[in-house]
């Protein structure tokens, strides 16, 4: 047969064509050695990574979880405007309750006294005047204390202001204390307690781990290696973790991160699963971009003086947030991705045949003579004898 015979000539013969495979046995070390080369990495990635590493033969669940806390602690101030003061849970946390969080109160500035009258405003760009036409009575803006009365009146002996009417005497702006007020905070302790549940599996735990008993709750204190199983966490040490130092955190306040992580194997024994704690701080402590830096808020007391005008003292507080985030998945066996994945894997031989062809047909040194064997041309018989 003339070598024009051997491929197509027209697009109609072409696409007519059929191929199917066919078994050619090449008895060489070099490619024998790369084909069980590819062929054992494939097997190593099924079972190693695959099944090993990734657990491929399990069904996974992601974790549904609940978190609840109480602080514990006592601090003892001497405050200029608060005198000698005994601070309890009452005092420090706020709010009581909070979803999946809990604020410490570490540092504050107090306006004792405030009464709803009128009074200067502070100084700044937008309240100096000089006479009562620079103020517009009415004006109101979020910016300011108070709604003002148009009057221009004395700040100081140097200084005049719009008259507001307001809290007054006005909050006062300035940096917070340092060292924090609250600076014992950092010997408080919480309990965390976190419930987890996986309901594909119908599987419940919690973290005070059936082994801790009351007695050994009630004087415990989480420690990486000594007690790392104890849900109990002194607040010092969660900043520490996080490789920040409390009191220069308590001065403006900040937020905290605190991961639990529940990754359970089901296909061995309960008692293996059991939480990871890691710390974190979560807020920007950028020495470069230290604009508005820490957390705040206001809040008052209010009550009512002899002759029963609402009085309210005005606390400007700063602390920290610990915000408590819940990680995990579970896996358990489940004939059907065992399948899925090795399957998956062993599709992957595929690829073997074609790296060894490619090795045959482009590098080794007969490769016209593997070409020859491997690609044959058969024609339709019924062609051949319209030709003759």
């Amino acid at each position: 047969m003339s070598s024009d015979k051997s491929c197509c000539v027209s697009f109609s013969q072409c696409f007519f064509d059929y191929s199917t495979p066919k078994s050619l046995v090449i008895r060489s070390k070099r490619v024998g050695a790369l084909n069980r080369l590819f062929q054992a990495l494939v097997i190593a990635y099924i079972i190693g990574y695959v099944c090993i590493l990734k657990k491929g033969y399990q069904d996974t669940d992601s974790v549904i979880s609940s978190v609840t806390t109480k602080v514990k602690g006592i601090a003892l101030t001497n405050n200029s405007d608060l005198g000698t003061r005994i601070w309890d849970v009452a005092d420090y946390i706020i709010p009581p309750q909070e979803e999946n969080s809990f604020f410490v109160l570490t540092n504050l500035n107090i306006t004792p006294n405030q009464t709803q009258s009128h009074c200067a405003e502070n100084p700044g760009p937008k309240s100096s005047c000089s006479s009562d036409q620079d103020c517009q009575r009415g004006f109101r803006d979020s910016r300011v204390n108070g709604v003002r009365t148009g009057r221009c009146v004395h700040y100081s002996e140097l200084n005049k202001t719009c008259e507001v009417l307001a809290w007054c005497p006005l909050e006062k702006d300035g940096e917070p204390p340092d060292p924090p007020v609250l600076a014992e905070a950092e010997n408080f302790t919480v309990l965390i307690k976190n419930s987890i549940r996986y309901p594909k599996f119908n599987f419940n735990k919690r973290n005070i781990l059936p082994h801790i008993n009351s007695s050994y709750l009630s004087q415990c204190v989480f420690h990486r290696k000594t007690d790392p199983d104890c849900p109990i966490f002194r607040l010092k040490d969660i900043v520490a973790e996080a490789e920040e130092d409390f009191q220069a955190m308590a001065v403006h306040g900040g937020v905290m991160g605190v991961q639990i992580r529940w990754d359970c194997n089901l296909d061995i024994p309960e008692n293996w699963c059991v939480p990871r704690y890691t710390f974190r701080r979560l807020d920007n402590k950028d020495p470069d971009n230290n604009v508005a830096p820490g957390y705040n808020f206001r809040f008052a007391k209010y009550y009512k003086n002899v002759d029963g005008e609402e009085v309210r003292t005005l606390i400007k507080g700063y602390g920290i947030r610990f915000d408590i985030m819940v990680f995990g998945k579970a896996g358990k066996f489940n004939i059907v991705p065992t399948l899925l994945n090795i399957g998956a894997g062993l599709g992957l031989m595929g690829l073997v045949t074609v790296v060894c062809d490619w090795f045959v047909l482009v590098v080794m040194s007969r490769r016209h003579l593997y070409r020859e064997h491997k690609y044959s041309y058969v024609e339709d018989m019924r062609l051949l004898s319209n030709e003759v």
